[in-house]
């Protein structure tokens, strides 16, 4: 038999704020991995999003609920909720660095994006489903990042090429920053163009080392572009 609540939790909308702590909880989940990774969407942006979202679910059917029982106009109980994949876009695309020909920050994005999911699951009260997902989300980021780094390119060798705007510019700084981080370098060669230099490295080191590599040399003046193979 269903739990008949007291007057004065429904006044509190205990039940909505139960799922809004769950929500927070499942967000924190999944943000406590980007914390540790050093993403600028962390913890609290995760936590944001997921509860947002399942607040503007919860907002959706209730507005809708409301409509129907006073019979004014018929109304879509999923009109609010659409919104949140389309504005979660705008967000997302804030966290995608796309500097001198690198780009960084999908996995961010895509990770705001399934949270605004999980917070939309809990607002529609598919708990078990929403717990589900985030459990994934978070094997995911945390193991098969491990998987990734240890087992795949840990030490796969890729190559680089970075392009500098001075044609005589010393390519002694960059081969620095690849020290720096830890990577084994070979010089391949050099090539002149109308616009700078081409040096080109076959390298081997880790991913996030790559990832870190590539945003340093995007903050480089002198560096008019960079990419990894």
């Amino acid at each position: 038999m269903p739990v008949e609540l007291p007057e004065w939790a429904l006044t509190l909308q205990l039940p909505l704020l139960g799922r809004l702590l769950l929500a927070t909880v499942l967000g924190a989940a999944v943000g406590t991995e980007r914390e540790f990774s050093g993403k600028p969407a962390g913890l609290r942006t995760n936590i944001l999003i997921c509860v947002g979202a399942a607040l503007l679910t919860e907002l959706s059917l209730l507005t809708a609920n409301e409509f129907a029982a006073h019979e004014l106009i018929r109304a879509d109980p999923a009109r609010i909720a659409a919104q949140i994949v389309s504005g979660i876009g705008f967000i997302g695309a804030g966290t995608i660095l796309v500097s001198r020909g690198s780009v960084l920050g999908l996995t961010t994005a895509a990770t705001l994006w399934v949270v605004a999911a999980i917070g939309m699951t809990v607002g529609l009260r598919l708990y078990v489903e929403a717990t589900g997902a985030a459990v994934l989300v978070v094997l995911t980021l945390f193991g098969l990042g491990w998987f990734e780094e240890k087992v795949i390119r840990e030490r796969s060798e890729r190559s680089l090429e970075v392009v500098l705007e001075d044609p005589s510019a010393d390519p002694a700084p960059v081969e620095q920053l690849l020290g720096e981080l830890d990577f084994e370098v070979q010089r391949l060669g050099h090539r002149r163009e109308e616009d700078g230099v081409v040096f080109s490295y076959s390298i081997r080191g880790k991913r996030r080392s790559k990832d870190e590599l590539l945003r340093r040399l995007g903050e480089r003046e002198d560096v008019r572009g960079a990419h990894v193979e």
